[in-house]
């Protein structure tokens, strides 16, 4: 038979630990919507300067930006993969780094030099734990809330390296948001920007209707790189929704499971003392015939 108090003292440190993920599921869903607000801003500006460039680049302009022309050789490759520095948060960083590892197999194939970037200390964990890879640079002070001018000094980098040729092409890895039912491990090549390229190409079939002052190189000139920037800051601003919903989502579990195990220590405690007194009552009734005997 079990033991009362031992399943009683198991039920108590299952309600603490019910207590501790009840409160962090709130703070992850009080940080999601903060999260959630910072990207759906951070999506406007993003598409509308990427739209810009696609107009300037679609108006027959007799230039183009070297962030738009690809490298003809393949000697250079970075990769860089967002994941968390917390845990907690499910099968998050799991799931990204899980599809992430044979896209290392085929970039070290196609190029001859791979340079690993890690953003997180448990991406960085998996990478070393699962696959024995080293990451060539890693950043572990970008927390939920990246911010803008922490992300544009590594941006400043990519962009030097392209441009002097050091680089040939930038991949990165993420957890894309879709919504909040649904946030998937994407790999996005963000250089060269061969998305907005095409996009110019398809609409470059007339002649430009628009007039650029002072000049239309000048505004691709400072457009390009800035949209580069966004797109790479909005990456960082999806990762971090989809890290906060993936731990909304693991603590309302663990909570909910907490709360099972509670019931089903409860009933086996009230099992166990019933059976205990019934035992104490039989003993004391056997007590008192033996007496009147």
């Amino acid at each position: 038979m079990a033991n009362p108090r031992a399943l009683d003292k198991r039920r108590k440190s299952v309600r603490n630990i019910r207590k501790i993920t009840r409160t962090m599921e709130l703070i992850a869903t009080a940080r999601y919507k903060q999260a959630m607000d910072r990207a759906a801003a951070a999506t406007a500006y993003t598409d509308r300067i990427t739209q810009i460039v696609k107009d300037l680049t679609s108006s027959s302009l007799d230039f183009t930006h070297p962030l738009l022309e690809q490298h003809a050789s393949h000697d250079n490759a970075t990769l860089l993969v967002l994941t968390s520095n917390r845990g907690l948060c499910g099968g998050y960083n799991g799931g990204l780094c899980r599809a992430t590892f044979p896209h290392v197999i085929d970039l070290k194939k196609e190029y001859g030099n791979l340079r690993l970037e890690i953003a997180g200390k448990k991406g960085i964990g998996l990478f070393r734990s699962q696959r024995k890879l080293e990451a060539d640079e890693t950043f572990t002070h970008f927390e939920d809330k990246p911010r803008y001018e922490e992300v544009e000094v590594i941006a400043n980098r990519y962009l030097q390296e392209y441009v002097s040729g050091k680089l040939d092409r930038l991949d990165v890895s993420y957890t894309k948001f879709i919504s909040s039912s649904k946030q998937i491990p994407v790999i996005e090549t963000l250089l060269p920007l061969s998305s907005l390229e095409g996009a110019g190409e398809e609409e470059a079939t007339g002649e430009s209707m628009y007039e650029f002052m002072p000049s239309a190189e000048s505004i691709l000139e400072e457009v390009v790189p800035t949209s580069f920037k966004v797109k790479l800051f909005k990456c960082f601003l999806d990762a971090a929704v989809s890290e906060q919903i993936a731990r909304m989502v693991a603590m309302k579990s663990a909570t909910e499971n907490a709360s099972d195990l509670i019931k089903q220590l409860s009933r086996e405690y009230n099992r166990a003392r019933q059976g205990r007194i019934t035992n104490e009552i039989m003993e004391i009734i056997g007590g008192v015939e033996a007496l009147n005997n």
